[in-house]
């Protein structure tokens, strides 16, 4: 094993280990929410991932970014079968071990270097698009400086990638083909830019040698920055289409407690179930209703923070968000990505445990409690009662996100926790207690539109 062979491996170590631990603390974080029982319709998830993860079957409702965006995905599926030739060649020193391959790997090279280059193609298009153009839902109060360089920061990055590739082919084609040897596989794209090139054998190999440590090491990058990055998506769409909803996207779900209350209430006999114990027996303190903070959310709802490209589909079809309101889905869902960093990841905030003291005395500047949090903190109250419960949102997110599952947990802390609803709903409530419907007539007053219905057709017709 020569001393290139040890540094690569040592490279590559510290790439998939720092991916690694990265990796595990976004799960950590992803647990802190409460649990959720995701388990079977092994099937139908399965079905769903195929046709909405890999298939990118939401995407075809705009038909120029899906076709910018397949072309992406694919390529760097594909291309990933040359990134594992490239390992194990630093790790055995080898040089295209996969060429016993034959045909296929012409094949498979010929389609790496035309998806190659149709990867710049549609690079150039996304980075005209947001830079250029300037589409209307690339933009938003939410997207800060550091969304906007993150979008820009990614297809530079994938550009390099590209060029780092076309510049190991082409200068080991030449290499070979002025040495009047046989070079495996076939490269249609690097045939092209021989002339390019220079002759120098030593330069050559230069070359190849550093796009070939370009391209490898900006594949590790690459991967060690997407946790920081909206890009995370690649990885976590496929989790997160799998464990989406299947039931009806209009179907709400209720509080066990509150429904084992009204079911007592209905029926007297009705046993109310023992509340859960400890593992020491002893009860479980009760859980808040709905959310104040990113723990109390479902640990889905924060996978689906971590999902999130931004791509603004979500707002772009909230009907809320185009009339001016200000509400915005995807804010909903970054913001609860950006507390989720701020409370477990940043050793600069303050985080105050239950009883709201420094944590094992570290000094930090103790502020108020909803300032700390992922409601008021960063979501306000106007927000959130501005939804419509469309789901319009839902709908249009292209790899399942639900931005109305959090919306409705943190409303219903304002309800249930704080009776913070707006005078409207106060009103809507009290006429349903006091009169069984949300008017503010009796029961018993009900149905006296039909009676004066009945009066109003009997006096037209003797007029």
């Amino acid at each position: 094993m020569t001393i290139e062979n040890i540094i690569f491996l040592l490279i590559a170590i510290a790439g998939f280990g720092l991916f690694a631990w990265q990796a595990q603390k976004i799960r950590a974080n992803i647990l802190v929410g409460r649990d959720r029982d995701m388990s079977g319709n092994i099937g139908d998830r399965l079905q769903k991932t195929l046709l909405v993860a890999f298939g990118q079957q939401k995407m075809f409702k705009r038909i120029t970014p899906a076709l910018l965006h397949l072309v992406v995905y694919v390529g760097f599926l594909v291309i990933n079968i040359e990134v594992i030739e490239i390992v194990i060649d630093g790790v055995f020193g080898t040089h295209r071990v996969l060429q016993f391959l034959g045909p296929v790997y012409d094949v498979l090279m010929a389609t790496n270097e035309i998806l190659g280059a149709l990867v710049i193609l549609a690079v150039i298009a996304f980075w005209w698009r947001r830079n250029v153009k300037k589409v209307r839902r690339f933009s938003g109060p939410e997207m800060r400086a550091w969304p906007r360089i993150d979008a820009d920061m990614i297809l530079y990055i994938e550009l390099v990638l590209m060029v780092a590739l076309f510049v190991m082919n082409t200068s080991d084609l030449k290499w070979h083909r002025l040495q009047n040897l046989e070079m495996p596989g076939s490269f249609p794209v690097s045939s092209l830019l021989l002339g390019i090139f220079p002759t120098d054998l030593n330069l050559l190999h230069f070359l190849e040698r550093a796009g070939w440590w370009a391209h490898i090491v900006g594949i590790l990058i690459f991967l060690n920055y997407l946790p920081s990055s909206k890009h995370f998506h690649i990885i976590m769409a496929f989790p997160n289409v799998y464990y989406s909803r299947l039931v009806p996207q209009g179907q709400f779900s209720n509080v066990d407690s509150i429904t084992h209350e009204v079911k007592a209430m209905m029926d007297p006999s009705y046993e109310v179930p023992a509340p859960p114990v400890g593992p020491d027996g002893s009860a479980l303190a009760p859980t808040s209703f709905g959310a104040k903070d990113v723990e109390d959310l479902a640990w889905t709802n924060l996978l689906n923070a971590y999902s999130c490209t931004e791509c603004g589909r979500c707002t772009a079809s909230c009907p809320a968000n185009i009339t001016g309101k200000l509400l915005s889905p995807r804010k909903i869902i970054m913001d609860t990505r950006d507390r989720m960093e701020e409370k477990y990841n940043s050793p600069l905030i303050f985080q105050p445990n239950q009883y709201g003291d420094a944590s094992k005395g570290t000094e930090r500047v103790k502020v108020e409690v909803d300032q700390n949090t992922l409601l008021r903190g960063k979501v306000t109250p106007e927000e959130l009662w501005a939804c419509t419960t469309c789901n319009a949102c839902v709908e249009s997110c292209p790899v399942n996100i639900n931005p109305l599952e959090s919306i409705i947990e943190m409303r219903r802390f304002l309800v249930l926790e704080e009776s913070a609803a707006p005078h409207s709903l106060n009103v809507m409530f009290s006429n349903i207690e006091n009169n069984g419907a949300p008017w503010a007539f009796s029961p018993s007053d009900r149905f006296n539109w039909a009676d004066d219905l009945y009066l109003a057709d009997k006096q037209a017709v003797t007029a």
